[in-house]
C-alpha cells in the first residue's frame, strides 16, 4: 500500500530525509519513531504529497506522489502536529466543511462523521465552537476529520498528545480497530509503550536516515538478543539440576525459580516444559517482558556509535 525508493529532501543545503526505503502491506500499521527534528513530520508530508521530493520516489496504493498527487491526497486521511481548526465554526459545520472538500454531500458527511463523534464521546460537543475546546478535544475532532473520507491510508503524527489517561486510551483502541486488510497507517509518536501496542512494524529514523526497520519482535531479537522466559515452582528446588537441552540456556536459577534464554520458544518451549514438569511442578511458566523503549536506545546508541 506505501512503497518509497531513496525518498530524499533538501531544505536549501540541508538534508532532512535521506535515501529512505519503506514497504507497507496493506492492513498493518508502521510506527515511525526518531528524536526531535530526524525526519518523521517532512517524511509524512511527502507522502502526503504536501511537500516534492528532491530525489526518489514513492507510491501510495500504486500511485505516484508528484504524478498522481491529486489521487494521493484524495487516498489519504491525515493528522497533523498543528490541526489548523476554524474557532469560530461548531464540530459539526467544520466536519461538513472538510466532507465536502473530498466530495462528499451533506448527508454523506452526517452519516460519516456522527458515529465518529459517538465513538470518540464528542457527541454533546457537536454544536460548540471549535475555539472553546480542550487540547485533548481538538486533537479527537482532528482524528474524526481524518477519516471522514473513508480512506484507505491513514499518516497520524502524535495522536494521543495532548489527551488525559482515558482519551488516548480510545484513541488507541480506535486505531486498533482501524486496522483492516484494505487499510495501511503510518504512526509518528515519541511515547513507546504506545508504539509497542499499536505497530506491526517499527522504523527507528535519525537525521534523515532510517536506523532500523523490521518488524516489532524482529527488532527486539536482533537488538535485545533470545526471549528470556522464567519458570516459578509451587517448592524449592534446591539441589535440582534443569534439563540440558540445544539452544536451551540456563541464565539464573534460584530457590523456586529458573531464568532460560531461549533461541526458539514455538519448538523449544513444550520440550522444556515437558521435561521440567516431570521433576517438579510448575506454578507458572511466561516471557520476560523486553520493552521496545529498550531496543529503541540501543539502536540509536549504535547510531551514534
Amino acid at each position: 500500500m506505501i512503497e518509497t525508493h531513496g525518498l530524499t529532501k533538501y531544505f536549501d543545503q540541508y538534508k532532512a530525509v535521506d535515501h529512505i526505503n519503506l514497504s507497507i502491506p496493506a492492513g498493518e500499521i508502521l510506527v515511525l519513531l526518531g528524536p526531535n527534528g530526524a525526519g518523521k513530520t517532512t517524511t509524512v508530508r511527502m507522502l502526503t504529497s504536501i511537500l516534492r521530493p528532491s530525489e526518489g520516489t514513492a507510491k501510495i496504493g500504486g500511485f505516484d506522489i508528484v504524478k498522481d498527487a491529486h489521487i494521493v491526497r484524495s487516498m489519504v486521511g491525515v493528522l497533523t502536529e498543528h490541526h489548523g481548526l476554524y474557532g469560530r465554526m461548531d464540530a459539526e459545520e467544520y466536519l461538513i466543511f472538510y466532507g465536502e472538500l473530498y466530495g462528499l454531500t451533506r448527508q454523506e458527511c452526517l452519516n460519516r462523521f456522527i458515529p465518529l463523534l459517538e465513538q470518540f464521546g464528542m457527541s454533546e460537543y457537536r454544536k460548540k465552537r471549535l475555539g472553546e475546546y480542550s487540547k485533548g478535544m481538538r486533537q479527537k475532532l482532528a482524528l474524526i476529520r481524518a477519516l471522514i473520507n473513508n480512506p484507505p491510508v491513514l499518516l497520524l503524527d502524535e495522536p494521543t498528545s495532548a489527551m488525559d489517561p482515558e482519551s488516548a486510551m480510545m484513541v488507541r483502541n480506535a486505531i486498533k480497530s482501524l486496522r483492516r486488510n484494505d487499510r495501511t497507517i503510518i504512526l509518528c509518536t515519541h511515547n513507546l509503550s504506545e508504539a509497542e501496542e499499536l505497530a506491526d512494524q517499527v522504523a527507528i529514523i535519525d537525521h534523515g536516515n532510517i536506523v532500523l526497520n523490521n518488524y516489532l519482535q524482529e527488532i527486539k531479537k536482533s537488538l535485545l538478543g533470545n526471549p528470556i522466559f522464567e519458570v516459578v515452582f509451587t517448592r524449592e528446588i534446591d539441589g535440582w539440576n534443569p534439563p540440558q537441552i540445544e539452544g536451551v540456556i540456563l541464565l539464573e536459577k534460584n530457590s523456586k525459580s529458573i531464568q532460560f534464554e531461549i533461541s526458539d520458544p514455538q519448538n523449544l518451549n513444550p520440550i522444556l516444559i515437558k521435561k521440567i514438569s516431570e521433576a517438579y511442578p510448575i506454578l507458572s511458566f511466561q516471557e520476560k517482558p523486553r520493552k521496545l523503549e529498550d531496543a529503541y536506545l540501543e539502536a540509536i546508541k549504535h547510531q551514534v556509535s
